[in-house]
């Protein structure tokens, strides 16, 4: 174990995140690496980390990989020791192929990242409503598609049934089918029976379908209220809904104040256009970086003004007669309701989103 040095001795700390263990490094002020070791990933583990690094010196901020997944209950840790804490992207292609990896070199260069202020960014806090809003997305979003594979596959299971199960449900509406279906009462003794055991699948997946059906209602019904709480003025807007303004709200998280200007929300939903100029040609070309759902988000609120919005029609008119293509337009809209959409949230953001636990 190292001596305890002086205070005034500043240090930096990098985590390379996994399941059962979290690889840490530390470095000084001049990037020399001071030591590393392995850490379990329990609250045990997390209070051995600090108090390693702390044997160094004065732990000024820390880079951390998957903040988001592994390295979340970490990452809530530190936050509550007051400790700056950085969410280190990618590692540097590179110097990866010039050293080669493992988990060691990964914290090492999470320590680096952390020192240079290159590849780091402001995590999201998870403490507040807005997470709570994230993971009940999240169940929704896999509900809905599960609902969506169940009718698929009830479909299917009626195209290929035999005559006299397909003669009663032929010309059922979607609602109707499934609820018949539902409704069966088959011999489950005869399951050897093709005719018993298509009648038996079809009536579980239209079971499946309508058990689906009430959890979505459920999480929407938790889900709305939610998002009209952290976002009444974007809601307000044409185009945004619960869907897209729930998305974009998960996009900043609870601390929108980690994205400190528009420009920076704009590339953060990849609708900021990126220089491609080169000698006498000046253009611009589609940023494909991103968060893509937040992208989605923005062309929904587009596509619906549109059509509904006289403004965007009339701006549509313009830009067509400029030599404009739509889909050229489109993304033109979509950053201009990218900085509508970042003022609106950062105006409804208040301090009080973080929920006290008794």
């Amino acid at each position: 174990m190292a001596s305890i040095p002086p205070l005034s001795r500043v240090v930096i700390g990098g985590v390379d995140t996994h399941k059962d263990l979290h690889v840490a490094a530390v470095i000084d002020t001049d990037d020399h690496v001071l030591g590393t070791q392995a850490f379990s990933t329990t609250r045990a583990g997390y209070r051995a980390l600090l108090a390693w690094m702390r044997t160094f010196g004065d732990v000024r901020r820390i880079g951390i990989e998957g903040t988001g997944s592994y390295g979340a209950g970490l990452l809530r840790h530190l936050q509550l020791a007051g400790i700056e804490i950085l969410e280190v992207n990618r590692p540097d292609r590179s110097d990866r192929r010039r050293r080669g990896k493992d988990d060691t070199l990964d914290a090492e260069n999470a320590a680096h990242a952390a020192l240079a202020g290159n590849r780091v960014i402001t995590p999201k806090t998870r403490t507040g409503m807005v997470e709570s809003l994230r993971v009940l997305r999240i169940a929704r979003s896999t509900a809905v598609k599960a609902r969506r594979v169940a009718l698929q596959m009830l479909r299917c299971q009626i195209i290929s049934a035999p005559e006299e199960l397909r003669d009663q449900v032929r010309n059922l509406t979607r609602m109707q089918l499934i609820r018949t279906c539902a409704a069966w009462r088959p011999d489950e003794t005869a399951f050897r029976d093709p005719v018993s055991a298509t009648r038996i699948a079809i009536k579980s997946l239209a079971r499946r379908y309508l058990e689906l059906n009430d959890e979505v209602a459920d999480l929407d019904a938790m889900i709305e209220p939610l998002v009209r709480e952290l976002a009444p003025s974007l809601l307000e807007r044409t185009g945004f809904g619960i869907e897209n303004t729930a998305q974009l709200l998960v996009t900043c998280g609870d601390n929108p104040q980690r994205v400190t200007d528009e420009a920076r929300f704009a590339k953060l939903c990849g609708v900021a256009p990126l220089p491609a100029s080169s000698g006498k040609v000046q253009r611009h070309r589609l940023n494909r970086g991103g968060d893509r759902q937040a992208n989605s988000a923005l062309h929904m609120a587009v596509v619906c003004r549109l059509h509904y919005d006289e403004a965007t029609q009339k701006y549509l008119e313009r830009r067509t007669s400029e030599g404009k293509s739509k889909m050229e337009i489109i993304r033109c809209l979509k950053r201009y309701v990218a900085r509508e959409a970042y003022y609106l949230i950062k105006q409804d953001s208040t301090p009080n989103r973080s929920v006290q636990r008794g």
